[in-house]
């Protein structure tokens, strides 16, 4: 861990840039199996919030693998560091008044949890909307346009979530989008809502 470094805080508060910019920041973390619709969901949600003139920004789970996490593999331990990492980007992006949208796999509870007590430790507290995208395992394999599930089930993938590694499911996500059964639109309305009613948008 790094020593002999301070915390050197800007001359305009959250309150004033959220004042100034007519906006507050909030993270929207979707979570679900791979070929759930994460991503998807996630990239018509930024369109969507953009159009409604919001900042709004997708971090996607492959994506940062290609830059800031591709240092790193799918071992629990790696995992972990992976969603740690989102975590504080997403955090930065909301404590920036803008619309951090994350679609990460983020198997694990104790991970979810961690990212959702540094937005509550914030000064002040930032908003933190856990998405469950629920998808069976079923309907994942039926679309799984990069073929890993069949990958995962031949043996050719390692710690493939839902197949041989676990996926825990949120026990009270803010929003559960039935992702077997909702189209992209409802799954985005029904988001878009949520947020509404919050006051987030």
């Amino acid at each position: 861990m790094a020593t002999n470094i301070t915390f050197h805080p800007g001359n305009v508060t959250y309150k004033e840039r959220s004042s100034l910019l007519n906006q507050t920041g909030v993270t929207v973390w979707l979570t679900g199996l791979s070929a759930s619709g994460k991503s998807t969901i996630a990239t018509a949600l930024e369109q969507h919030l953009l159009h409604l003139k919001k900042s709004a920004y997708r971090l996607d789970g492959d994506n940062i693998r290609f830059g800031l996490n591709k240092d790193l593999g799918f071992s629990p331990k790696d995992r972990e560091e992976n969603i740690r990492r989102i975590s504080e980007v997403a955090l930065l992006f909301a404590d920036s008044t803008s619309i951090a949208i994350t679609s990460f796999i983020s198997p694990y509870k104790a991970d979810r949890n961690f990212a959702r007590q540094l937005h509550a430790q914030h000064n002040p507290p930032l908003p933190f909307v856990e998405v469950f995208v629920d998808a069976s395992i079923t309907k994942c394999e039926e679309r799984d346009p990069k073929g890993l599930y069949k990958k995962a089930k031949n043996g050719e993938i390692k710690e493939f979530t839902g197949i041989s590694a676990p996926y825990e499911a949120p026990d009270e996500p803010e929003i559960h989008i039935d992702a077997d059964n909702w189209t992209v639109e409802q799954s985005v309305k029904h988001i878009v809502e949520y947020l509404d009613q919050k006051g987030y948008i």
